[in-house]
């Protein structure tokens, strides 16, 4: 199954998870699984949130970020791969002044 994200429509959710200003997406979601496009402009961020039901696999297209996972401080960067297992938690913030570009794969594990 092809997804064409530039027939999605894009969201802006302001404060997602109790970060800071917006994150904006495109989002496939199958009722069960998510797979997105996600944006952060400098000094945005996704707050830090626990995956309790599924994982999460980010690759970053474009620009750079500071990724914290399980307390543990990445900087993720272009063709970078970050991996949020189920049960663990994470945040990105983008204090840089490049747009941070990724895609996301958000597999649930428990029905």
């Amino acid at each position: 199954m092809l997804i064409d994200f530039d027939k999605i429509k894009e969201e802006v959710k302001e404060n997602f998870h109790d970060g800071d200003g917006e994150f904006i997406s495109k989002q496939y979601f199958d009722g069960y699984n998510k797979i997105l496009f996600g944006k952060l402009k400098k000094n945005n961020s996704i707050g830090l949130h626990e995956h309790e039901t599924t994982s999460e696999i980010v690759y970053v297209i474009s620009g750079q970020g500071v990724m914290t996972c399980d307390g543990e401080v990445e900087i993720i960067m272009a063709g970078d791969v970050s991996y949020c297992p189920m049960g663990h938690n994470h945040t990105l913030k983008n204090p840089f002044d490049e747009d941070l570009e990724f895609f996301a794969v958000i597999p649930n594990h428990k029905s």
